[in-house]
């Protein structure tokens, strides 16, 4: 049996097969997924040592463009030629890359890789909320809203009283992180409603190159022209992260869905912390306070009551 199903994070959709359960080679794609998208809180760290926010931002989508360019040509699919497309792409790359890629990194000059990781985890919560909405074929129910309330429960624990009580740029991070998962759930609705008839690596492709277009004036005029003269360590985690955890992700990630399907694939939401944390904790000496575990888990009971497939069993048992 085939469904139809929407890509919820990068825009576009495919036919998949259905499939329930994971088997080993299924659950090694999601785990090395959630591996490279973790891994960019990891190159950011890295990066800011020497390169502005903005300016990483740009990295990321413009190193990314040839990459995917040399794959979308590879398995022959033809560029768009329809201005129509391309300005959907526009739109897309700003809700889709620029603008998360850009309160992401900025919020990691104030938190740690672990913690941003963590409060990205709303993006699915979010996402189901928003698209329930905005999209006539997705039902807004008491469950989403319930697990988008257990999402917002989990970030204001992060955050704490001090939130309310005092200026702190942590808190302005931890907002910014919020902002990037809600960009990202626009994206998923603008890249279903506009975006789906079109090949998702011709998407993938488009969103980085039209990013590139708009990053490029943007972080020239607010942080000057990228410099070239940086050290070995910094320009392997701008290659990284453009082409591990952006263009090699797109890859897996439409690879992962074809095989476990879009229910599946939500887990990596879960999985992408665990990841970020251990690269923080061991390579650059971040510890995670106890409320930020906390958080984290209730966030995680908030996917749960979104996704909903663990209380179904639990009653048919």
């Amino acid at each position: 049996m085939v469904e139809k199903v929407s890509i919820t994070f990068k825009g576009g959709s495919v036919a998949v097969q259905k499939s329930p359960s994971l088997d080993l080679t299924s659950a090694t794609m999601l785990f090395s997924l959630a591996a490279v998208w973790g891994g960019s809180f990891f190159f950011v760290e890295v990066a800011l040592q020497e390169v502005p926010p903005l300016t990483i931002t740009l990295h990321r989508v413009f190193w990314a463009v040839p990459v995917l360019g040399l794959i979308v040509r590879w398995h022959g699919i033809a560029f768009p030629t329809s201005l129509r497309v391309w300005g959907a792409y526009l739109i897309m790359g700003a809700l889709n890359n620029a603008i998360p890629f850009s309160l992401i990194i900025w919020a990691q000059v104030h938190i740690d890789s672990g913690l941003a990781a963590i409060l990205n985890a709303t993006t699915a919560v979010f996402g189901a909320v928003i698209a329930g909405v905005l999209l006539s074929d997705e039902r807004l129910s008491a469950q989403k809203l319930a697990g988008a309330v257990l999402g917002l429960a989990g970030v204001a624990f992060i955050m704490g009283r001090s939130a309310l009580t005092g200026f702190d740029p942590r808190n302005l991070a931890q907002l910014a992180m919020l902002g990037a998962a809600v960009s990202y759930s626009f994206a998923s609705v603008w890249g279903k409603s506009v975006l789906s008839g079109q090949p998702p690596l011709m998407n993938a492709f488009g969103m980085v190159t039209a990013s590139s277009f708009l990053m490029v004036p943007i972080a020239v005029v607010f942080e000057g022209p990228p410099s070239g003269s940086l050290s070995l360590h910094v320009w392997a985690a701008l290659i990284g992260i453009a082409v591990l955890s952006t263009a090699l992700a797109y890859m897996l990630y439409f690879a992962t869905l074809v095989r476990v399907g879009a229910a599946n694939l939500m887990l990596v939401t879960l999985l992408i912390p665990p990841f970020a944390i251990v690269l923080g904790a061991q390579f650059l000496e971040e510890q995670m306070r106890p409320e930020a575990w906390t958080g984290f888990a209730i966030i995680a009971l908030g996917f749960a009551v979104t996704d909903g497939r663990l209380f179904k069993r639990r009653s048919k048992r």
